[in-house]
């Protein structure tokens, strides 16, 4: 019954319509506006688009839209023309579209070739000067050839990752696995190549190479690799654009850096903290000492502002009078939390926490004093104790207070829940999976509504039957247990037998 998808992080939407409806009356409209209908259709006709899925109420969508829209302007005159365009993924119409494309949180932007038939990240700026030279580098050669010192200067740039080849001449294996990797990586990163390393900054001069120097706008801002074999390169690439420690405010430079932290299948280690409080930057030096320690063991770190961290914070299940904090959270849901932390005490913690000492943080609303209604409250705190514990037979639904799906379906469960009132042995439960933490190991929980029944004797089903009462019932009485008192005179008649 998963519909509806878990997401709360950046996402942007496309929608497709024709050229001639950029104009409504009199306002011209520079992003193209597509939906389900249209998508396919104008996708298909376009070697390069790029659309943005979003969502009306996404704040950073928001803040985004105009520099979408005149990067959109820009690029409409450029030869050739890229054409931007935009979806509304939060429309229910939509969200199969958006999920087919991945997307999980908003904005996501994806570049899609070829009619659509080829589909990459977008990773660039999400500034319009930015996104208009990120672009551009996408419909030409894969690498720019780097000729003097202004061309490395406006290639490089100071907020974005480059990839620089230095080859003695333009041919051999070198360079034709250096142009494999760019064509592989072109949407993720710029590639330039030159006979020249002077021309470059930063680095030694002198080389003559083959070698790959990647420039990066933190930490060491450059780095050298010599082994042109691709899966090489491309490890290199990958490990080396990512900061020690991502940064999490509300500067757009620093968006696509996020997007590759949240994306990383590593244990994530989020410090939260006040940006413009007094000893914020003795935490990010006591953070970023303990982040070298652990970088290469699989944990990936990220450092964020308070105040642009509302919605994370919702998410996590956390709240802002816990900072400064640190959160840790594992692929599969787990949580770590340390609230009100002080500088000193990061690496003891962290090394708690690897040492096993460190016990999971589990999300959760209060419990409900009351809770008389038909469809019973459930939160994660009382989870155990009325799914696991209350030997009765539990239909439990975990629903998202946004989702369109979940509200159809309320008025239904109401239904079967009345008509079970009279039999103690049946309970009718309703969990809210954004509120709430939802224990991965007994439920998968992939969209909402999701329904699962829990017999008395503890048996776990999934249910993906129609959404009607009678089905729903049907499904009950086919899986639940029999009432104890009937178990035991059962029991009690074979004896006498």
């Amino acid at each position: 019954m998963g519909c509806c998808r878990i997401w709360i992080w950046f996402l942007f939407v496309l929608a497709v319509v024709s050229l001639p409806s950029r104009i409504s009356g009199e306002t011209w409209e520079a992003v193209l506006t597509l939906d389900h209908s249209n998508f396919s259709h104008t996708v298909s006709k376009h070697n390069l688009i790029v659309v943005q899925f979003y969502a009306p109420w996404c704040g950073r969508c928001k803040k985004l839209a105009p520099e979408y829209e005149k990067a959109s302007s820009i690029l409409s005159s450029h030869d050739p023309p890229v054409v931007l365009a935009k979806i509304d993924a939060d429309d229910e119409k939509n969200k199969v579209l958006a999920s087919e494309f991945d997307v999980r949180g908003y904005p996501t932007i994806k570049i899609l070739r070829n009619g659509g038939k080829n589909v990459q990240a977008y990773k660039g700026p999400y500034e319009a000067d930015g996104m208009v030279d990120y672009l551009k580098t996408q419909t030409g050669p894969a690498s720019t050839e780097i000729k003097s010192v202004d061309d490395a200067t406006a290639f490089i740039g100071e907020h974005k990752v480059a990839i620089v080849g230095v080859f003695p001449k333009f041919s051999g294996e070198e360079l034709d696995n250096f142009t494999v990797l760019a064509e592989k990586l072109r949407a993720d990163y710029d590639f330039g190549h030159t006979l020249n390393a002077k021309h470059l900054p930063r680095g030694e001069s002198s080389v003559t190479g083959p070698i790959v120097r990647l420039f990066k706008p933190f930490d060491e801002l450059f780095v050298d690799f010599q082994d042109f074999h691709v899966e090489a390169l491309e490890k290199f690439v990958e490990e080396s654009s990512v900061p020690l420690v991502t940064v999490f405010n509300n500067d757009l430079s620093n968006y696509p850096f996020i997007v590759k932290f949240f994306g990383s299948p590593n244990v994530k280690v989020m410090l939260f903290i006040n940006f413009t409080a007094e000893g914020a930057e003795s935490f990010k030096s006591k953070f970023r000492e303990t982040s070298q320690q652990y970088r290469q063991q699989g944990l990936s770190f990220l450092v964020g502002d308070v105040k642009s961290s509302t919605a994370h914070f919702q998410y996590l299940g956390v709240k802002e009078d816990q900072v400064p904090l640190i959160v840790i959270q594992h692929k599969d849901g787990k949580k770590f939390v340390k609230p009100n932390l002080e500088p000193d005490h990061i690496s003891s913690w962290l090394k708690a926490y690897k040492d096993g000492n460190i016990a999971p943080y589990l999300k959760s609303e209060p419990i409900p004093e009351a809770n008389n209604e038909p469809v019973k409250v459930v939160v994660g705190d009382s989870l155990q104790d009325v799914v696991f514990n209350s030997g009765k037979n539990v239909l439990l639904e975990f629903y998202s207070p946004w989702c369109g799906y979940c509200t159809e379906l309320a008025p239904i469960l109401e239904e079967v829940a009345v008509s079970y009132e009279s039999d103690a042995d049946v309970i009718i439960a309703k969990l809210d999976g954004i509120a709430n933490d939802v224990p991965s190991e007994s439920f998968e929980v992939k969209g909402y509504p999701t329904v699962y029944f829990k017999s008395a004797s503890g048996k776990i089903s999934k249910y993906d039957g129609n959404r009607t009462k009678e089905d729903i019932i049907e499904f009950i009485e086919k899986n639940r247990d029999k009432p104890a008192q009937n178990q035991q005179e059962q029991g009690k008649g074979k004896e006498e037998l």
